[in-house]
């Protein structure tokens, strides 16, 4: 690893930087994020409050249409007129009324709701209007006002040029969602209607009138005037105000980029979703025809409390952001002279520590070159004057450390002489041992010779045994005589399997069988007796080649193996599994008895190695186990802590072929 180039001064003045920058700005973001936050949130407060306003000059209008449609129908003289059908004064009224107080429309029915005076298109009675949800009322001696949508052959009804005004081309707009038609026809009309009643109450018909909201921008821009006072930023107007048609701006003070009033755009995709479809308040940042403002919207609802558009006020956005920007630039400005001011007060501050380092460096230059009397002066308390005394302390400690080590030296010969020695010992040992392996192969050798002796011995002692009476003195010695022959049989046979293993007879065989055929021979042994046995086999263990007679001779060797180490009591499991990889078979033999320590686990395998008493094993079942799993290409792994039992697992390809023993 290289050494870094910087000196101590240049990283000290470098981390502090890197902090007070991330530092720096990370404050920066959160009072961004914070102080835009509170700006927009006062905004959409505001806009709120706006939105209130916005809906009392509506509500106003509607009052007042309302009180005019209310006051007229009162009136005696009209009453009088419509009971002896004076066409042409209902007509000259009611005209002067509409003209009086700038109605769009204004008609008469009588109690069958049949037109009988229409003031705008005086040509067009005798319709029925009793179906329209007002005049229905009307007839029934209430005095109601809503908005309404009024289809085109209604408005045709009251005048052509009114249906005109109503007829919108609708007009493509950004964020705005898919609409098919591209003509509105339909027109948003403010209406009351109110009731004319004789002296005894009966209802002699109905009055009704109104205007039309569409292109008619009395209410919006009386909301823009009174509300934001016509106030501008940059040349554009801070606020507006639009009456919607379900998602159509049929009266707006929102412009066009070539300044012309937006007739005919539509709201964004997102409104349209809150307001008209699920009928919720719209109090966000949102996108208005060309530029994104702070918004206000409600849904508008009908006398039968259907959604059928939207009263929107709004207040441009960027001024806001502009602010927030201002801010933040002056706060950055602020921050970046705060940086340059602590840096030069860093510079000086380092100064202080540098220096006692520095005569430390030099002290450390002298000492190197041999001068083990130089000190460094100690001048202040803190951790640097901790730092040079512990550093003369250094100083003292390695000319005592320097002294021992010429010491040392001169008693280092003696103790590599000692060490020599002690490595000859070691050869010896070695030596030894090797005669000791050779010893037991010239043993494995001759056991064949001894074989065909201790068979006669074996023999004859049976033989000899049988003829002697149970009584005689020498019954007993006979029958250890023929005892201990078998055991050295025994022996010998195992000697010459070591020595001269059997070729495995190679034949597509169950693994599962065989272990229960290993426990089948075993299990009813009263050394079996208290061991709880746990099978855990997969049922889905593939066959494979291998020789069946020498793998239960492995199998029965560790069963036995495990049983004697738990004294005959305790559990054993055995689990036949395959690898992650599924190129192995893995059978495992767990105990749960006294364990195997460190030291035996590294000789378990070597022949005449065993750990039972003198007579109670040969030392070479294990042996003869690790070979037989060598000749089939697998391996035998002992996982074990002293008094925490032990697992043997047995390790062996999976081969489908026959013939896959030779490769």
């Amino acid at each position: 690893m290289n050494p870094s180039p910087f000196s101590l001064r240049t990283k000290l003045i470098l981390s502090f930087l890197v902090v007070i920058i991330f530092g720096g700005l990370f404050s920066l973001i959160i009072g961004w994020r914070l102080v835009k936050n509170t700006l927009i949130g006062q905004a959409q407060l505001k806009v709120k409050h706006d939105l209130s306003a916005a809906w009392m000059v509506f509500n106003e209008r509607l009052n007042d249409i309302k009180d005019i449609i209310a006051l007229t129908s009162a009136r005696e003289s009209l009453q009088q007129a419509l009971k002896e059908n004076q066409q042409e004064i209902l007509l000259k009224y009611l005209q002067k009324v509409r003209r009086g107080y700038s109605l769009d429309f204004l008609t008469l029915t009588n109690a069958q709701g049949q037109v009988v005076i229409r003031t705008r298109n005086p040509g067009w009675i005798g319709d029925d209007q009793s179906l329209d949800e007002l005049i229905s009322r009307a007839l029934q001696g209430e005095v109601v006002a809503s908005p309404q949508i009024l289809p085109r052959e209604e408005l045709l009804k009251e005048g052509e040029e009114l249906a005109e005004k109503a007829r919108m081309k609708i007009l493509p707009t950004p964020k705005a969602a898919p609409r098919e038609e591209d003509v509105e026809t339909r027109g948003m009309v403010l209406k009351a209607a109110a009731p004319l009643l004789d002296e005894a109450g009966n209802i002699l018909g109905a009055l009704y009138g109104g205007i039309l909201l569409n292109r008619n921008y009395e209410i919006v821009d009386r909301v823009k005037g009174i509300v934001y006072k016509d106030e501008k930023y940059k040349g554009r107007e801070i606020g507006t105000a639009t009456i919607f048609q379900h998602d159509l701006r049929i009266s707006t003070n929102v412009r066009n980029k070539d300044g012309s009033r937006a007739i005919g755009t539509r709201v964004s995709q997102e409104v349209s979703q809150a307001v008209l479809k699920e009928g919720q308040p719209w109090i966000d940042r949102a996108f208005v025809v060309n530029d994104w403002y702070i918004t206000a919207y409600e849904p508008i609802h009908n006398i039968k409390g259907e959604i059928i558009g939207m009263l929107y006020v709004g207040m441009l956005e960027k001024p806001y952001l502009d602010t927030t920007n201002r801010l933040m630039l002056t706060f950055t400005g602020m921050a970046s002279l705060c940086v340059v001011v602590l840096l030069i007060l860093l510079y000086f501050s380092t100064t202080r520590i540098i220096n006692p380092l520095q005569k430390m460096v030099t002290a450390t230059q002298r000492i190197a070159q041999g001068d083990l009397s130089h000190k460094v002066e100690v001048t202040s308390a803190d951790e640097i004057g901790r730092l040079a005394a512990s550093f003369n302390a250094m100083v003292d400690n390695l000319k005592e450390a320097n002294k021992k080590l010429i010491e040392w030296g001169k008693t280092l010969e003696k103790k590599v002489e000692e060490r020599t020695k002690e490595l000859t010992a070691m050869q010896a040992h070695l030596i030894q041992s090797e005669k000791l392996a050779s010893l037991g192969k010239l043993a494995a050798g001759i056991a064949h010779e001894i074989n065909n002796p201790l068979g006669g011995i074996l023999i004859y002692s049976h033989l000899i045994l049988e003829d002697t009476d149970k009584n005689s003195p020498h019954y007993e010695n006979l029958k250890k005589i023929v005892k201990e022959t078998a055991r050295c049989k025994d022996i010998v046979k195992r000697l010459l399997e070591f020595a001269r293993p059997k070729e495995p007879e190679f034949t597509l065989v169950d693994i599962n069988e065989i272990v229960e055929k290993s426990l089948s021979i075993v299990e009813r042994q009263v050394l079996f007796q208290n061991i709880k046995i746990i099978r855990d086999y997969d049922s889905h263990l593939p066959r494979t080649v291998a020789d069946g007679a020498q793998l239960q001779q492995v199998f029965t060797n560790i069963i036995i193996n495990a049983a004697e180490a738990m004294d005959g009591q305790g559990t054993l499991t055995i689990k036949t599994s395959r690898d992650s990889q599924e190129k192995y078979i893995l059978i495992s033999f767990s105990d749960t008895g006294h364990g195997i320590s460190e030291e035996d686990k590294k000789r378990i395998f070597e022949p005449f190695f065993t750990t039972k008493e003198v007579g109670k094993g040969t030392g070479l079942g294990l042996a003869i186990s690790y070979s037989i799993i060598q000749k089939h290409k697998g391996t035998i792994e002992v996982i074990s802590q002293p008094n925490e039992g032990a697992t043997f697992i047995v390790k062996l390809p999976i081969r489908n072929k026959q013939d896959e023993e030779k490769t």
